[in-house]
């Protein structure tokens, strides 16, 4: 019994310095983004939780600004790549180049490309070719990629924070399904309020502006990634969480408001997003345990990109988020 207590001790102890840290990573953040508070949250627990987050939102939002922030906060060997519809898998991944030794004996050596880091930024990831947007799919889910055959494995950790623009569809490849259920979060980046765009707007053309420092690691990251998955989760916020996910299929304990509106719904990965995605937001607050109100909270950036409308949602006028929001209102 003593060995429990001394255990659920360490943990809470752990929990709280992590907590405290995390906070300065806020703050540094908060430094050089305004008015995104909720933005900021979700893309730290993306990180946090271990996952991949795609960011949308119209231009001048700040998206790529603070991917980058985040990179240097974290200490995270952070690389970008702009999406362009010319660009080719290899140029993520990197490829194999056929060398002459001075002996005359010639070789393969391979040379990395830009998704060897840890914090990738795939910007604009949706004006790809669905060819070059699948060459991701092995790196996301495996943190591995296969070059002619051979295996190389990524460093740890490693996170894909993807941008895209909502508004200009020409010249865009909608993300398929199977990646689309591989981002953990999908985090809408909406407009600034007053206050936050005023303070914006001073800061950013002043003479100085402010730049963030690091204050965290990579090995620190790994180890709250950790914490995160031994964090206690209570058997009422289990059965939530798969109640919520299962009555948002219309094929299964749906309502008849879904099976009208909903073509498809969210496989068992949203569930264990979700599970994960609420302990990392209890870290991020330095708390020991999550709760109801986090998943509350996050079912909206964990089930938007995993379920679909059906034709006649959009002849009703029925968006995502009031499905979303009938699905999570009894658990509020």
């Amino acid at each position: 019994m003593q060995n429990v207590s001394e255990t659920a001790g360490r943990l809470e102890a752990e929990v709280e310095a992590a907590g405290a840290r995390l906070a300065l990573v806020r703050e540094q953040v908060g430094r050089v983004i305004f008015g995104q508070r909720a933005v900021i949250e979700q893309t730290l627990t993306t990180l946090l939780a271990g996952g991949h987050g795609l960011l949308i939102g119209v231009p001048g939002l700040a998206k790529t600004r603070l991917v980058e922030t985040l990179g240097r906060v974290l200490g995270l060997d952070e690389r970008r790549v702009q999406f362009t519809p010319d660009l080719m898998p290899a140029d993520i991944l990197g490829s194999e180049v056929l060398e002459e030794m001075e002996t005359g004996r010639r070789s393969f050596r391979f040379i990395a490309g830009p998704v060897f880091c840890q914090l990738l930024m795939a910007d604009e990831i949706n004006r790809a070719s669905p060819r070059t947007q699948s060459a991701l799919l092995q790196a996301m889910q495996e943190h591995q990629v296969s070059i002619a055959g051979q295996r190389h494995a990524l460093p740890s950790p490693f996170h894909v924070l993807a941008t895209q623009n909502p508004l200009e569809q020409e010249g865009t490849y909608p993300l398929p399904e199977a990646q689309l259920d591989r981002f953990l979060l999908q985090i809408d980046v909406l407009y600034p309020d007053l206050e936050a765009e005023r303070r914006m707007l001073l800061a950013t053309t002043g003479p100085e502006e402010a730049v963030a420092v690091t204050v965290f690691g990579a090995s620190e990251l790994v180890a709250a990634q950790r914490l995160v998955r031994l964090l206690p989760v209570g058997e009422r916020l289990v059965e939530a969480i798969l109640s919520l996910v299962r009555s948002a299929r219309p094929e299964g304990p749906a309502d008849d408001f879904i099976r009208r509106h909903v073509t498809w719904g969210p496989g068992p990965r949203a569930a264990q997003a979700l599970m994960l995605a609420t302990r990392a937001r209890a870290l991020l607050d330095g708390r020991l345990a999550p709760s109801l109100d986090d998943m509350v909270a996050l079912a909206p950036p964990v089930l938007r990109h995993r379920m679909a409308l059906s034709f006649a949602a959009r002849a009703d006028g029925i968006t995502m988020e009031q499905v979303i929001d009938r699905l999570v209102d009894p658990f509020r």
